[in-house]
């Protein structure tokens, strides 16, 4: 079998040549290897449990396999090159001080055999937050990168996907980073009160308790991303706060960092209103999933309608996430093209009805 030169990630730097075994002419597979420096980068690779390696052969043909330092990659055609060309960036980004996990390993594969290039490093490189408990916290998409750098470039930015594409999540983040930077003094949540069946004023409780099931997703969002106890004494001294959205009429919101989440269940009117709390040294983030519109029928939803009127107005961004953006559960993503391709096979009937 003939020889030919592959290429190893070496030091802190640079590339070397390697050898690696070539198909011969009758077709046989190609072999291309990759050898790391220490058995932490190999860890840093292959992540917690393999799950790197576990993830890469089930999505590709090629079949990677692992030996003490050495990972292989044997397998056929260009898709092979496509599979040693991500591992080569990945290795990368390991030397760069990155640990790569089963998620990162599918979206990343996912981009490459789409034909398109992942920036591997630049997407791993983008950290939103470290938590109290040392979780890093960073997008983990070219979608949610984009979001995450409109959200630092724009005084208001719309964010509007399905579930599971971080929406709420990174504009936390972004959030909590900024406060703990000082570059806001307060941080705003509010959703708003869509109500199913149930009148709140019919609830047990008084205001706080008939509200709270409807903030609880933002307290959650909160919690996961500083220690409650000091999470609890920022909303107790007003640095932060989570309202209703009917409760924000009215004000004037300077130096603040302000997300509105769930707002596909604004109307028109509570959407002007809300954008035109704005004040001073303020930033606005909006996010919500349009196709989950849970307002009375009649209802136009407000983002709906702010994403036709706004756009291309300078200072604002409109980001679109879509199922390649979700990170959650893989099967996450597959019941969402189930009910887009239900969805649209509604509306060609509907047209079809309507001919």
């Amino acid at each position: 079998m003939a020889r030919g030169l592959g290429a190893e990630l070496t030091g802190r730097g640079g590339l070397r040549t390697l050898p690696f075994e070539r198909s011969n002419a009758t077709g046989d597979p190609m072999t291309k290897s990759i050898q790391l420096a220490t058995d932490g980068e190999v860890r840093a690779l292959l992540g917690d449990g393999d799950e790197v390696l576990k993830t890469l052969n089930a999505m590709a043909s090629p079949r990677v396999t692992a030996r003490g330092q050495e990972v292989r990659v044997e397998g056929e055609g260009p898709e092979l090159d496509t599979v040693f060309s991500l591992l080569e960036s990945m290795v990368s980004a390991v030397r760069k001080g990155h640990t790569l996990t089963g998620p990162d390993a599918e979206y990343l594969l996912r981009m490459a055999l789409g034909g398109e290039v992942p920036v591997v490093e630049h997407l791993l490189d983008k950290t939103v937050l470290v938590t109290e408990k040392g979780r890093r916290i960073r997008p983990r998409t070219l979608g949610q990168l984009r979001y995450v750098e409109a959200i630092e470039r724009h005084g208001v930015t719309f964010s509007i996907g399905p579930a599971g594409t971080g929406k709420t999540y990174l504009a936390m983040g972004m959030a909590v980073a900024s406060l703990a930077a000082k570059q806001y003094e307060r941080l705003i949540l509010s959703r708003p009160a869509v109500e199913a069946g149930e009148s709140l004023g019919f609830l047990p409780g008084d205001l706080r308790e008939k509200v709270d099931p409807y903030l609880r997703p933002l307290y959650d969002a909160l919690y996961d991303m500083m220690r409650m106890e000091r999470a609890q004494k920022m909303l107790e001294r007003g640095a932060i706060e989570v309202v209703p959205l009917a409760y924000m009429r009215g004000r004037t919101l300077n130096d603040a960092f302000i997300i509105l989440d769930e707002a596909q269940n604004t109307t028109e009117a509570q959407m002007k209103m809300f954008l035109t709390r704005m004040g001073y040294s303020s930033k606005i983030v909006v996010t919500g999933d349009v196709t989950q519109v849970d307002l009375p029928a009649g209802k136009r939803s407000g983002l709906k309608q702010a994403r036709e009127l706004l756009g291309g107005i300078d200072g604002i961004a409109h980001i679109a996430l879509g199922d390649e953006d979700v990170v959650r559960h893989p099967l996450v993503r597959r019941i969402i093209r189930a009910y887009d391709r239900a969805d649209a096979e509604r509306g060609e009937e509907s047209d079809a009805a309507s001919e």
